[in-house]
């Protein structure tokens, strides 16, 4: 598959970098391309270039950026190369602020999600929120003692989540679809909650995990 990643920083890097040997093609899109020369060098099939182009590049898009540039990222990839398409939104609304004894600050309250704004503003794209509530050294092939871990998702588009679902599967995961956009209101807090033993205690290896009755 064709996978076009909107970002640059480590998640991108490390996303493009694990899909990539999975076997699909990836491009990187940044508002400077030339500074992924030394990534692309060292990823087999990689290629770079601007948002736009990474965005028509793509099957399937990842927006993986600070959720404060989320919106700006999407206008400048623009509505016709997104038209149709599954684009796993990676972000958070982490506020540009300390935390508190741990506990990130976000710019949304309890009753919003940045997906479900991003999805408002771009209602041809099929938003499918997911790899947001791990660290991105496990975000690719994760390994844990309790098997595989946890991704939860959510979108208004069932056929964009089931292609997402089998992506995660894919790259280690479990995928558990938690609904339509509105979930994305609990799934971007989980951020939060896995940042903070990281954060009060440099812990970082660590995932979630929905057990099931039998």
């Amino acid at each position: 598959m064709k996978i076009g990643i909107l970002g640059s920083g480590g998640v991108a890097q490390t996303l493009g970098a694990g899909l990539a040997r999975h076997g699909h093609a990836v491009m990187l899109g940044s508002r400077e391309p030339a500074k992924l020369a030394g990534w692309s060098a060292g990823v087999a099939g990689a290629r770079t270039g601007s948002f736009g182009d990474a965005a028509a590049f793509g099957d399937l898009l990842i927006l993986a950026v600070k959720g404060g540039a989320a919106l700006q990222v999407l206008q400048a990839a623009g509505a016709a190369a997104l038209q149709g398409k599954a684009v796993i939104d990676a972000c958070n609304p982490i506020a540009d602020v300390p935390p508190v004894d741990g506990v990130l600050q976000y710019t949304t309250g309890p009753n919003q999600s940045l997906m479900e704004a991003l999805q408002q503003a771009f209602p041809q794209a099929h938003l499918v929120k997911a790899f947001n509530s791990v660290g991105s050294a496990h975000m690719i092939d994760p390994q844990f003692a309790g098997g595989p871990p946890t991704m939860f998702i959510a979108g208004n588009d069932d056929s964009a989540k089931a292609q997402v679902a089998a992506l995660l599967r894919e790259v280690g995961w479990e995928a558990a679809d938690m609904g339509t956009a509105v979930a994305a209101r609990a799934i971007e807090p989980l951020a939060m909650l896995w940042c903070i033993p990281g954060l009060r205690d440099n812990r970082w290896s660590h995932g979630f995990k929905l057990l099931q009755r039998a």
